[in-house]
């Protein structure tokens, strides 16, 4: 799995104008699946992400996880993270898993995160989604499975 990871003030996701997916201070995921992909990924990618310490403790360094700040995630699929743009001008998407294989991934890591009491929200697998979202710091992480 690859993960893109921002810290944000605020985030939200809309799909047809409606907004499906709304957080305030925590972190946004965009999140792809490999083809290669399965629950031992998934797990590592829940627990690393939830204990991912980029929040800032009474110093002012990253030092605090999501759980010790109460913050929210707002997880929205994207398969073009997987997108290969070393030959020619146009990505290939080879490496992402198929629709089916993702959209079940996506699923088993939302209910990971929810498990370890991560306030979450998420954006609609395989629509056209518009994410806005006030990055905090800026921070902003790639995050790769093993």
């Amino acid at each position: 799995m690859r993960a893109v990871v921002q810290r944000v003030a605020s985030a939200s996701v809309s799909v047809d104008g409606n907004v499906v997916g709304k957080i305030g201070h925590g972190m946004l995921v965009l999140l792809a699946a490999a083809g290669s992909d399965g629950p031992e990924q998934v797990r590592w990618m829940a627990e690393k992400l939830s204990g991912l310490r980029i929040f800032s403790d009474e110093q002012g360094k990253m030092n605090l996880s999501l759980d010790q700040i109460a913050g929210e995630m707002l997880i929205v699929s994207q398969f073009t993270l997987y997108g290969d743009c070393r030959k020619g001008r146009r990505p290939s998407y080879g490496g992402a898993a198929p629709p089916d294989q993702a959209q079940g991934l996506c699923r088993d890591f939302i209910q990971e995160v929810r498990k370890r009491g991560i306030p979450t929200q998420e954006g609609i697998f395989g629509a056209m989604m518009m994410v806005e979202l006030v990055n905090d710091g800026p921070v902003t992480l790639i995050v790769d499975s093993p």
